[in-house]
């Protein structure tokens, strides 16, 4: 007999991806959440899951064996409420996962502040092009896959493994749940301001995921993240290889053979690996080699990976491509990008830079996360930038420092989007080379990319 889940909150990615994993295992599926929109809402109703918009009591079946609360549903919230007067049974949807979809699977987590998803979408590709057919669960849609998760038939499961809490009473990492055998690190910086204290709190996280990996299992972390090398000195009971260049000694090397990293050479106990790929940046260049090691612990043969690698068609909202056309005579690109940290906005920008040379570079940022809200980072802003010709900041209301104070000659904030909108579209026609505009958000951005295309069109 099929068993019945409500979901509460199930419109994030995280959550959606556990509906459609419940949903492809049998369970009958319903769920609510305060926005149901596209395209999440048409993705769960097109498996055939219930939404209900909005909380309430009455939204929870009479028939439901399990509430899975999400991990941004808080005391006061009614379905909650109602669960808990009515002691029902519960789950977060992080420890769902971990026993009922990952119990007797191989999985390999993909953990870190930055390119989990990117590294995740990569590890998954690789699999799926080597005949291992995986299960994975991903904060964003590989384009090779075109969807954010899927059961799988096979022992192997790749999961993006967050170190956000888990739910409003349990304040582990949702990490922990999962059991990881295989394990990338891929690096760790100070972020989530609103659940972290400091960094060390995180890297107190990150050593109790350690703690939950077998002996028998890999962790491959990255050699040059002295906060990694800080965790895993705290105690450490697996095997584990480091990745990263000849520079910091590493088991995994790589190498660029062009400055964009279009090109780049892997180098593996004395043998050399070409790669030519789709994608740019240093960032990207070490978020596969992390995924090429992963692969290899699992079976993959490396040269077999290699070849993967070129057919590797990117995430959805990393450096995606969304216009390309003719402006008074000048070609025009946009790009969505979901970076929202300073490492990653670097990243990002440097990454164009070194594909596009002396072209124009307009960088477009809103600073949503909550740790840019707080201002934690905002000392990081104006370097973070500086490679592109001119940085636009969205300023809104919900920033609680003064943002102004990064105005320079080529930063510039917006309390409007409407005014941002027209002064990008302004400097777009009066730049006189070719024009690349970089617009970084992990948010909607109040529709700013389809406004700008509409314009340009």
């Amino acid at each position: 007999m099929n068993k019945n889940i409500h979901i509460i909150g199930i419109c994030g990615t995280f959550m959606g991806g556990v509906a459609r994993l419940a949903k492809d295992m049998g369970y009958i599926v319903t769920g609510s959440d305060a926005n149901t929109y596209p395209p999440m809402s048409t993705q769960l109703e097109n498996l055939g899951i219930e939404l209900f918009e909005g909380y309430r009591a009455q939204n929870i079946p009479d028939s439901a064996d399990t509430i899975i609360v999400g991990n941004t549903i808080g005391r006061g919230n009614p379905e909650l409420e109602y669960v808990l007067d009515n002691n029902l049974c519960y789950s977060s949807g992080a420890q769902w996962l971990g026993e009922h979809v990952l119990r007797e699977r191989w999985v390999l987590g993909v953990a870190g502040t930055h390119g989990k998803t990117t590294t995740s979408s990569l590890l998954a590709w690789l699999l799926e092009d080597n005949d291992l057919a995986p299960g994975f669960l991903i904060g964003g849609v590989p384009e090779n896959f075109g969807e954010s998760a899927r059961l799988g038939n096979t022992p192997f499961f790749v999961i993006e493994a967050d170190e956000y809490d888990t739910a409003f009473s349990d304040k582990r990492s949702k990490f922990v749940h999962y059991k990881s055998k295989t394990l990338v690190l891929n690096n760790l910086e100070f972020d989530h301001a609103d659940i972290f204290s400091d960094l060390a709190a995180i890297q107190t996280q990150f050593h109790h995921l350690i703690k939950t990996i077998p002996s028998h299992g890999q962790i491959i972390h990255n050699a040059a993240e002295s906060a990694l090398d800080e965790v895993l000195s705290m105690g450490c009971w697996s095997e584990t290889k480091s990745f990263g260049s000849a520079t910091n000694n590493a088991d995994w090397q790589v190498e660029k053979a062009r400055q964009d990293a279009s090109e780049f050479i892997i180098h593996y106990q004395g043998t050399a690996y070409p790669v030519r790929w789709s994608l740019i940046g240093d960032h990207n260049m070490h978020n596969a080699l992390a995924a090429v090691a992963a692969a290899h612990h699992v079976g993959v043969q490396i040269e077999h990976a290699v070849q993967s690698l070129a057919t590797f068609k990117s995430v959805k909202r990393r450096m995606e491509k969304i216009f390309e056309g003719t402006v008074k005579g000048k070609k025009v690109t946009v790009f969505d990008d979901f970076a929202h940290h300073p490492t990653a906005i670097e990243q990002t920008v440097n990454g164009l830079r070194k594909s596009v040379g002396d072209e124009t570079i307009l960088a477009v940022l809103e600073p949503r996360s909550n740790t840019m809200k707080q201002g934690i980072h905002k000392h990081l802003l104006n370097s973070a930038l500086e490679k592109a010709n001119k940085a636009m900041i969205y300023a809104n209301e919900q920033v609680q420092w003064n943002i102004e104070q990064l105005n320079n000659d080529t930063t510039h904030t917006y309390a409007h989007v409407e005014q941002l909108l027209a002064a990008l579209v302004d400097n777009i026609k009066q730049e006189n080379n070719d024009c690349h505009v970089l617009i970084m958000s992990n948010g909607g951005f109040e529709n700013l990319y389809q406004r700008l295309i509409e314009k340009l069109s």
